[in-house]
């Protein structure tokens, strides 16, 4: 929800980053594997029981994941470009949910079941964006939801923060991210007939 609505608030630090970049001679693709480089260490972190550092690595990888897209919008796009940026967002979430498992063994339960609505949930999203005929500015059709990255970095963060809470915190998330498979399951039978 957050990524579709108020995109436009960051758009210009975004895009300036992006011609910052560009003008070094990094493409998106060389952003992209930074992005998780660094976005991948959260969950090193997390186990290590250094919060800052994790947060700040996080939302750092998270930034720069929205960064390479717009360098390729402004360059070129390519296929493999967006096949590399869809899997390795979901391996930095993995990062983090792995760090938290290792760290708060008593919660693994609830982060798989979190691990498995973000499967299912992604399985909506990419399937639908594959089979869309409408399109926007990403390379496929993008559903927006509640639940887009930013607010699963917000979820994830509270997470890290408030660990005391964490099971309380996975079960709303695991709820966000049912609510909007659905929601996007509903969307795609409207769009889709």
């Amino acid at each position: 929800m957050l990524d579709t609505k108020a995109r436009h608030l960051v758009e210009p630090a975004i895009s300036q980053s992006a011609n910052i970049f560009l003008k070094i001679g990094l493409t998106a693709n060389h952003v992209t594997v930074i992005a998780f480089i660094i976005g991948v260490s959260s969950g090193v972190f997390i186990y290590l029981d250094q919060p800052i550092l994790a947060l700040a690595v996080l939302w750092f990888s998270g930034f720069l994941d929205v960064v390479d897209g717009t360098m390729a919008r402004k360059t070129k796009t390519s296929p493999f470009g967006t096949v590399l940026d869809v899997t390795f967002d979901r391996l930095v979430e993995i990062s983090v949910i792995l760090g938290l498992a290792f760290r708060f063994p008593e919660a693994m339960w609830v982060l798989l079941l979190l691990s498995v609505s973000i499967i299912f949930c992604m399985t909506v999203f990419l399937t639908v964006g594959a089979v869309a005929e409408k399109s926007g500015i990403k390379t496929f059709y993008y559903q927006p939801g509640l639940a887009e990255r930013t607010e699963g970095f917000i979820l994830f963060s509270l997470m890290i923060v408030f660990p005391d809470y964490l099971i309380a915190i996975g079960l709303i998330f695991l709820g966000v991210e049912i609510f909007t498979a659905v929601q996007r399951l509903t969307e795609a039978g409207k769009i889709l007939k």
